[in-house]
This record gives structure tokens, C-alpha cells and sequence, in this order.
């Protein structure tokens, strides 16, 4: 999660309180699109305790969120 709040003050001008309640809320609503399997480990993956939770690699974070909204590699 630190790496995700990183980016978005990086991003961002708002207050870290206020970035990381838009974490919570996108992050929630991402579980709420998520297969179960998938949406239970989310939190590990933001926590830095898994890397990927897509077979091959994925690219961990990036690579779960990139899919997700389209983006390529």
C-alpha cells in the first residue's frame, strides 16, 4: 500500500489523509470486481507480502492494476 500511496502524492497535490481514503474507496471497489480468489489476496498484494497474484509474473501491482484499467506493457 505504501508504494500505491507513494504514487499518488507523487501525482496528486492533496493531503495524505485525504489520498489514502481514495485508496480504500478504489481499492474496495476494485475487490467488489474482482473474482473472490482474486479479491481475497488483494490486500497481500498491496501489503508487499505477495508480488503477483496473475500466473506468469504479472507484474505485481502495476501489472494487476494495468490490466484492470487497460493499459499495455
Amino acid at each position: 500500500m505504501d508504494e500505491l500511496l507513494k504514487k499518488v502524492l507523487k501525482e496528486v497535490d492533496i493531503p495524505e489523509e485525504a489520498a489514502k481514503k481514495v485508496i480504500e474507496i478504489v481499492v474496495g471497489f476494485i475487490k467488489t470486481k474482482l473474482p473472490a480468489p482474486i479479491a481475497g489476496q488483494l490486500d497481500d498484494l498491496l501489503a508487499g507480502k505477495i508480488t503477483s497474484i496473475v500466473g506468469g509474473g504479472g507484474g505485481g501491482l502495476a501489472g494487476l492494476l494495468g490490466g484492470l484499467f487497460g493499459k499495455k506493457k
